[in-house]
């Protein structure tokens, strides 16, 4: 029985799916089957019962959860604890974020706990970076949310306990080109935008579901891609886009784009981590830009 193997099966345990187990490890679907199986081998015994829905646990299974999890939290705490000069943290962060907000918190880390070697691993997809937390392929992630509930932006969360901390806010502004009908609106409703075509990404994009939130469905949504495409088609008429504060603030300036007077609440910077899991002793308050 190996620490990979334990992985793999709290992997499969956690999403039901040899598949969706292999994305959250990024692994192939055939390395984790063949990890279960000499896993089960090595056991004698079953761990899982196959279906068409999913994988549950047998009996066997199910008295091997809390030693898989008992012996990872421990490899884990005697790894870092052999290696406390030069600690290896995983996070992950959304591309959307790296370049403009991943930087300054790599900083304040470097500054306060300067043992710890950071590895940073990005994604395009959140549902990926909160996959590969719950099966601890990574220590933590950086993603954009509310200030409500864990994924009351409207986003699913993967099976398993997770904690978070607000680090900072995120500034959103809805914009349109100069020559748009509403660029002169000294206010603005729901009512006011009803037929307006709002420029968005796709489904499960941060800024798309603020949208959501924000203005509803009276709006006509037309998917133009990531936030520098649809800032680019904001600017040439096509329509009214919800963007970051930070994308958008030099076309702001120079007149490309004009605010619109509809103030959305700002999203959340928010660093999520797997509830109860081993976790280096003060992470989430050495990330606050507040810390001490």
């Amino acid at each position: 029985m190996e620490l990979r193997q334990l992985r793999v099966f709290e992997a499969v345990v956690t999403h039901r799916t040899v598949t969706a187990a292999a994305v959250a490890l990024g692994l192939a679907p055939s390395s984790v089957s063949e990890q279960l199986r000499t896993l089960e081998l090595s056991l004698d015994v079953e761990l899982f019962g196959r279906a068409p829905r999913g994988m549950t646990l047998t009996t066997a299974g199910e008295r091997l959860l809390p030693w898989s999890r008992r012996l990872l939290d421990q490899a884990e705490q005697a790894r870092r604890e052999v290696v406390a000069g030069r600690a290896r943290i995983r996070l992950g962060a959304l591309d959307t974020i790296a370049a403009t907000h991943v930087p300054a918190v790599l900083a304040r880390l470097a500054e306060r706990r300067p043992e710890l070697d950071v590895a940073l691993h990005t994604d395009t997809v959140r549902d990926g970076l909160l996959d590969r937390v719950a099966a601890g392929a990574l220590e933590a992630a950086l993603v954009l949310d509310t200030a409500g509930p864990l994924g009351d932006l409207g986003f699913a969360l993967p099976p398993a306990p997770l904690d978070h901390l607000d680090l900072e806010p995120v500034p959103l502004a809805l914009v349109a080109a100069p020559t748009h009908p509403l660029s002169t609106a000294t206010a603005l409703g729901r009512a006011d935008l009803r037929g307006q075509r709002l420029l968005v990404d796709a489904p499960g994009c941060c800024f798309r579901l603020a949208g959501e939130r924000l203005l509803g469905t009276a709006l006509e949504r037309v998917r133009t891609g990531g936030v520098t495409v649809t800032r680019a088609c904001a600017e040439q008429g096509l329509g009214i886009a919800l963007l970051p504060g930070f994308a958008v603030q030099d076309s702001l300036a120079s007149g490309a784009l004009v605010r619109l007077p509809l103030d959305p609440p700002p999203l959340r910077l928010r660093l999520v981590w797997r509830t109860g899991r081993a976790t280096t002793p003060g992470l989430p308050e050495a990330l606050h830009p507040t810390a001490a």
